[in-house]
This record gives C-alpha cells, sequence and structure tokens, in this order.
C-alpha cells in the first residue's frame, strides 16, 4: 500500500461551511446534554423527590431514541432526511423545555422520553444527509468529525454540568443549550432545502413497528435487569429482543456474513467492548488504589483526547483503506483492553492507566468512523435510513449488553477477581472482531 499526502478537509469550503457547523454542532449537542444529565441528575431526583425512580430517566430516554431511531429510518428511506430533521429537532426542543421546567418526577421522565425520541429521529437522519450532501471521497472528513463530535462533550461535559448546577441550577443542563439546538437546526436549512427530491422506493420490511418497540422495551430491561440481577427481566427482555433484532438487522449481522452485516456488527462490538471496561476503570483506580474522583477520571479524559486525535487522522487519510482501520482499531482496543488489566490488583501499575487507556481510545477513534464510511459505501440510497438505523441499534444494544454484564461480574466477585475477568473477556471479543473485520468488509465496498 502506498501513503499520499495527507488530503486537506473540503468540509469547511464556502459552500459547505454552514452546513458543516450545523451537522457538528446538533451532535455535539446530542453528545453534551446525554453526558451532563449523568452528573446532574442526582440533585434532579433529590430535588423532585424521586430518588426511587433513579434510573428511570436514563432508562426512558434510551427506550424512547431506540424506538425513534428505527423510525427514523424507515421516515428518511421513504420520504428523505427533511422530515426527520425536523420532527426531531422539534421534539429535542420541546424535551428540553418539558425537562428544563419539571416540578416532578412525571414531568421530568416526560421530558427524557421527549429528548429520546428527538435524538434517535436526528443522529439517523443526520447520517443519511451526509450521504446525500458529500460525495463519497469527502464522508471520511466527515465520519471524522463526526465521531470527534461525539467525544469531545465527554470532555467538558460533566464538568459543565456539575459547576451548572453546583453554582446555579440542574435545569441550565437542559435550558442552557435550546439556543444553540434552534442555531444548529437554522444551519442546516440550506442544505436540506438543496436535497435532491426523494424518489426511491425502500423494500417492503414486515413487522417494523412491532420490533421497534420490542427493542426500545427490551434494551431497557436489559439494562435494568443486569444491573439490579432480576433474571425474570432478562429473560423478557432477551425474548423481546432476539426477534426482534432480526427484523431490524441486515439479514447475517449476528453471524458476521461479509460486507454490510459484518460492518454492522463491528460497531456494537467496538462499543461494548470499549464501554464495558471503561464504566469500571474509575472504580478500580478509587476503590483498589485509592485514588480521588478527579484522579481516576484522567484516563477518560485521555482516552477521549486519543479518540478525537485518531479519528481526525483518519479523516485527513483517505488513501488508507476503511477496513484497515477498522481492523487496526479493534488491536488498539484490545491492546488497551489487555493492559489495563495490570491496574487491577493493588501491586499494578495504576500510574499507567492514562497512556493504556489512550492507547483504546484512538482504537476507537480510527474504527468507529470508518464504521461509518463502509456502512454508506454498502447502502443503496433506498436502504441509507434502515441501515444507519441498524449501525444506532447494534451499538446500543451491544453497549447495554455489556456494560450490565461487566456489572454483574464487579457485583458477584471481589472488585478484582471481577474486573480481570471482565477486562480479559472484553480484550477476547475485540480480537475476535478483528479477525472478523478487515478483508471481510471489502464486500461492503464492490457493486
Amino acid at each position: 500500500m502506498t501513503l499520499t499526502a495527507p488530503t486537506p478537509s473540503r468540509l469547511f469550503s464556502p459552500e459547505r461551511r454552514w452546513p458543516t457547523t450545523g451537522i457538528l454542532l446538533l451532535v455535539t449537542l446530542l453528545a453534551f446534554e446525554a453526558m451532563g444529565v449523568g452528573t446532574a441528575m442526582p440533585t434532579m431526583v433529590r430535588e423532585l423527590r424521586g430518588e426511587e425512580l433513579y434510573a428511570w430517566p436514563f432508562l426512558a430516554n434510551l427506550a424512547a431514541s431506540v424506538i425513534a431511531t428505527v423510525f427514523s429510518g424507515r421516515l428518511s428511506d421513504r420520504r428523505g432526511p427533511r422530515p426527520s430533521i425536523f420532527a426531531g429537532v422539534a421534539l429535542f426542543l420541546a424535551g428540553l423545555v418539558v425537562a428544563g421546567v419539571a416540578e416532578s418526577m412525571a414531568v421530568l421522565l416526560a421530558g427524557r422520553v421527549l429528548q429520546g425520541f428527538g435524538a434517535g429521529l436526528l443522529i439517523v437522519a443526520i447520517y443519511v444527509v451526509i450521504a446525500k450532501a458529500y460525495p463519497e471521497a469527502d464522508r471520511p472528513a466527515v465520519f471524522g468529525a463526526l465521531s470527534a463530535a461525539w467525544v469531545v462533550p465527554s470532555l467538558v461535559g460533566p464538568a459543565v454540568a456539575g459547576w451548572a448546577t453546583e453554582h446555579f441550577t440542574w435545569r441550565l443542563v437542559f435550558l442552557a443549550i435550546v439556543p444553540l439546538v434552534l442555531v444548529g437546526s437554522v444551519l442546516l436549512v440550506p442544505v436540506l432545502k438543496a436535497l435532491p427530491p426523494h424518489t426511491e422506493t425502500p423494500p417492503t420490511r414486515r413487522h417494523l413497528p412491532a420490533a421497534a418497540v420490542a427493542t426500545g422495551v427490551g434494551v431497557a430491561g436489559l439494562s435494568w435487569a443486569l444491573q439490579h440481577r432480576t433474571w425474570w427481566m432478562l429473560a423478557v427482555s432477551l425474548l423481546l429482543l432476539a426477534p426482534a433484532l432480526r427484523v431490524l438487522l441486515p439479514k447475517g449481522t449476528l453471524f458476521a456474513r461479509r460486507g454490510l452485516p459484518v460492518t454492522i456488527l463491528a460497531r456494537g462490538m467496538l462499543a461494548g467492548t470499549f464501554f464495558a471496561v471503561e464504566g469500571f476503570i474509575p472504580l478500580t483506580l478509587t476503590v483498589v488504589h485509592g485514588y480521588s474522583p478527579l484522579e481516576a477520571g484522567i484516563p477518560l479524559t485521555l482516552s477521549a483526547l486519543g479518540w478525537a486525535g485518531a479519528s481526525m487522522w483518519a479523516s485527513r487519510h483517505p488513501e488508507i483503506e476503511r477496513h484497515t482501520l477498522v481492523r487496526t482499531g479493534f488491536l488498539f482496543v484490545a491492546a488497551g483492553v489487555a493492559a489495563v488489566t495490570l491496574i487491577a490488583p493493588n501491586w499494578g501499575p495504576a500510574f499507567l492507566t492514562p497512556v493504556l487507556w489512550a492507547v483504546a481510545g484512538a482504537g476507537m477513534g480510527m474504527a468507529t468512523s470508518s464504521v461509518g464510511v463502509l456502512m454508506m459505501a454498502a447502502s443503496p440510497e433506498a436502504d441509507r435510513g434502515f441501515n444507519s438505523a441498524a449501525l444506532q441499534i447494534s451499538d446500543m444494544v451491544f453497549s447495554a449488553t455489556m456494560i450490565g454484564l461487566g456489572g454483574v461480574l464487579v457485583v458477584a466477585t471481589a472488585p478484582t477477581a471481577g474486573v480481570v475477568v471482565l477486562n480479559l473477556s472484553m480484550a477476547a471479543l475485540a480480537v475476535v472482531g478483528a479477525i472478523l473485520t478487515g478483508p471481510r468488509m471489502r464486500a461492503t465496498l464492490e457493486p
């Protein structure tokens, strides 16, 4: 493979400057809201006297987002992305306002459901807009920037939300971003108007609404069941998810069929392996090594920087085949996950954690943006919405499952033993991901 000089990005050329800014602003705000809510939630539920319902604002938002993701994919394939963008912005804004003025947990939950519906509609429609508005040669740069836009809020979101909650009010976590969402949506109007008329007819898919609802309920139930070790709910959730995923994912996804199916599967495997381990790094550093919360958060910050940096680097090198970057990303994740196993014992070199976890973050940055490019390359226009939704569904299902299983392991055993088993299992899964991907994804680029 011959490498050439990096290709400069054309995302911010005069004709694309404002649409690109609008897309990145909206995605950044969606991510900021998701990151900030967790920091402010203890104060919210205490003021609203809803401690017994602490998990439900997260679960309600997750279920709504899953359902809306599926409907947005179908709507985008039938009528183009405009309806989903407009409806998504309206629902997300309504959810921010409702949650921001809530005086009871019931109203807060309603706001979180509206936010979930809005976010689910928006993210899939934005993928379809990218496919329509940007030529294939520029998509690595778009998806690289998109990946960085998801990561950057993780650096500042929790801190800003905590500062606003402590010094002013938790309501600013919702209300303060309303004007920025409006700005981002306005910047998208010109590119939405310029999109060609939608003429494609998507293939008929039976039982899609029922599968969407079943998946939303199943993912939320799975998360709850694994966190609380409620085995009957786990069984019900799996019974809902098994047939629903057969409808919502491309045929052969769970069997890693070549081309598009393994591409969709790769997104879920990446998210599951990485986030399952990351969730327990602060716990290990504080409980086992006596770190302060601030010190325990440093590895997550460096990982986010590695993710953003690697995604932008990959976007500037479109001459490198995307499937190569996905395989390399899996190997980076496997190396980082396996290496942080060393910090599980109290004699482990905890001071190396930031560097080790930055390696895993760089792998995610290389791979996730490349998966998006490969998915779009494999998607005919009539299926872009469905496949974009499938990508998000794969991410959500694997993340909820692996994070929940990690919680079961850590709670059921001593923290060190549970973390060791979890990390080594996730490292092995990342290696499997590297084996399944690579050249097997080349079929996504073939006509």
